[in-house]
């Protein structure tokens, strides 16, 4: 018998149907989201690109000094990114505010969004990255391997590495503060440098209620859409805007969980012993009949007369 991929998949493909039978959903995927996490909701329109978020950042992180000058505007004349130089950056677009208004700029801070349930974290095999109690997904360098899966898994492309450094490297994100804000009850130091209030720190609830007051209250100023409440099941950090998101940057991405399908299949096919004996029986068996198709080549190379099966 000659087992070529589109049979040795589809024979794969059977066995995992055949465990995909969990008792219920509820008990192969279960939501990490902590109800009384802490979040950060941004203002756009409040935003004046003065980047001092991105100076005390990395002035509390000990992130390198930039190449380009905090003060200097020329750095908006392209895109950035966060990485593993500066856990935020912010960025600038120009749109039309009338025929007579002539164009107007939006700046947008980005850096790691804290998801709800975090897609970096169901990624990582040794939980090195994690979701705290706070609300804040944590890495624990300690317990890193270097596998950068966090970093593929990211639905909005915000960990870096340090690939520069060979015998010790991180995987480099915004931390929340974590220490300023749990150990010290300070806010995080990008909360607390904004010289126009365009970030407000405290319960994630609470701030879905001041994001849906301010647009019920100015709908001019505003479009209708709180940037992190439902995309990837729910982020901690959250934005509204007078321009539409899509024109931001922002990536488009569902409103579901992404680890609940990933988990529920790793549930599923894990949860009971005779899962992986299943799999390890059909590759035994693939070794087997490869090796009988073998010895029978050979024996016919030979001379010998076929076993007839």
């Amino acid at each position: 018998m000659e087992i070529n991929r589109r049979t040795f998949m589809g024979m794969l493909g059977a066995a995992g149907l055949a465990a995909a039978v969990p008792k219920s959903q509820a008990e192969a995927w279960e939501s990490k989201a902590k109800p009384d996490a802490f979040g950060c909701l941004v203002d756009l329109t409040r935003c004046i690109g003065c980047r001092k978020c991105e100076e005390a950042c990395n002035a509390v992180n000990g992130l390198p000094e930039p190449k380009t000058d905090f003060e200097d505007a020329t750095v908006f004349n392209e895109q950035r990114r966060p990485g593993e130089k500066a856990y935020t950056v912010v960025n600038r677009h120009f749109f039309e505010q009338g025929k007579d208004s002539g164009l107007a700029p939006t700046f947008v801070k980005m850096q790691c969004m804290h998801c709800q349930d975090p897609a970096c974290a169901s990624a990582c095999m040794t939980g090195a990255m994690y979701k705290a109690e706070n609300g804040a997904v944590v890495y624990d360098v300690s317990k890193c391997i270097g596998c950068r899966y966090c970093m593929v898994a990211c639905p909005f492309e915000i960990p870096g590495y340090e690939y520069d450094k060979a015998l010790s490297p991180r995987v480099m994100k915004c931390t929340f503060c974590f220490d300023r804000v749990t150990k010290q009850g300070e806010l995080p130091a990008c909360v607390g440098v904004c010289p126009v209030e365009a970030i407000t720190f405290g319960r994630r609830r609470d701030l879905l209620s001041l994001a849906r007051d301010r647009l019920s209250k100015d709908p001019d100023r505003y479009v209708e859409h709180i940037f992190g409440e439902h995309e990837a099941g729910g982020t901690n950090w959250m934005y509204i805007s007078g321009v539409p998101f899509s024109k931001l940057g922002f990536p488009n991405v569902p409103d579901r969980p992404l680890p609940q399908l990933t988990e529920s299949i790793q549930h599923t096919l894990f949860n009971y012993l005779w899962s992986p004996i299943v799999l390890f029986g059909i590759l035994g068996g693939v070794m087997y009949m490869n090796k009988q198709k073998n010895k029978e080549s050979a024996d016919s190379r030979d001379g010998r007369p076929r076993r007839q099966t």
